[in-house]
């Protein structure tokens, strides 16, 4: 599918690396721009410390508490009017199209019902490396939204237009997503190398090679194809994946998410877990 409408989220206290790729990568694809700017962690809080629960303390304390909470939003409010202000002239002045908005509601329901209306969300690497703010904001866009993410991590350079592509497949229906979500992407690439690590026999009848069925489905849409199959000595499929990406010198890598919702499990469980924290390419995610 042709991207015509992206979604970025950043921290009010990231820098503006996270912006500075989606903008280029809008500016690649002549697509939209929505930013979505969410508040510090301090802004989320909703109670006292806990060691001011009782007593005459807790009398005195909460509504001095209350107070610097109020006192510390208002504060927040205008740092982060200004932000969106300073954004969108950028914006302009790039000549995208663009809209810029701020959010202090619940982060993951804000995040999925903005990725419900674009072709794709971009998580960089500050938010990323957001331990408060990134776990819902990916969860919303990658798991509840049904859309495709593109993970970018911090310091590396993307391009929607990759030359060689790594499509890790394992004939799962969250791979098949992912590679209809980037038909556009791996329809243009140079090369697109289909890898599937310790491929289990197809008991079709037909003795096709593992891989052959989407290597062909990938050939119809223009593609230029070739199937690897790796071998895991042990290792994870992800460490074997990102491996071979990085042996045959992928610019992106296209995964199926699947798992559970957990982001600890994602993150260190298995395919695509491995790949937030430890890919040094951008990373094409559908669930």
């Amino acid at each position: 599918m042709e991207f015509k409408s992206i979604f970025s989220v950043t921290g009010a206290d990231h820098s503006d690396e996270d912006l500075t790729t989606a903008a280029g990568l809008c500016a690649e694809v002549g697509a939209h721009l929505s930013v979505l700017i969410i508040p510090p962690p301090l802004l989320l809080m909703s109670s006292p410390p806990p060691e001011w629960n009782t007593g005459r303390a807790q009398a005195i304390a909460v509504p001095n508490y209350r107070f610097q909470q109020i006192e510390k939003f208002s504060q927040d409010v205008t740092r982060m009017e200004r932000r969106s202000a300073d954004i969108l002239k950028r914006l302009k002045a790039m000549s995208l199209s663009c809209d810029v908005d701020t959010d202090y509601c619940e982060l993951g329901e804000v995040a999925r019902q903005r990725a419900l209306c674009a072709d794709l969300t971009i998580v960089g690497g500050d938010l990323l490396n957001d331990e408060t703010l990134g776990p819902p904001v990916v969860n919303g866009c990658l798991f509840d939204s049904g859309k495709p993410v593109l993970i970018v991590p911090k310091g590396v350079k993307a391009t929607l237009s990759p030359r060689r592509v790594l499509v890790g497949w394992d004939s799962r229906v969250e791979a098949s997503r992912a590679v209809r979500e980037a038909l556009s992407i791996l329809s243009a690439a140079r090369e697109v190398c289909v890898a599937m690590v310790d491929p289990k026999a197809q008991n079709n009848g037909k003795g096709a090679q593992s891989g052959a069925d989407i290597a062909a489905y990938l050939t119809r849409h223009g593609a230029r194809v070739s199937v690897d199959l790796l071998k895991s000595a042990g290792k994870s499929a992800g460490t074997v994946l990102t491996q071979h990406a990085n042996d045959i010198c992928a610019d992106m890598m296209v995964m199926g998410a699947y798992g559970s919702r957990g982001l600890r499990e994602r993150i260190f469980g298995g395919p695509p877990s491995w790949s937030f924290g430890k890919t040094t390419l951008p990373l094409f995610l559908a669930r």
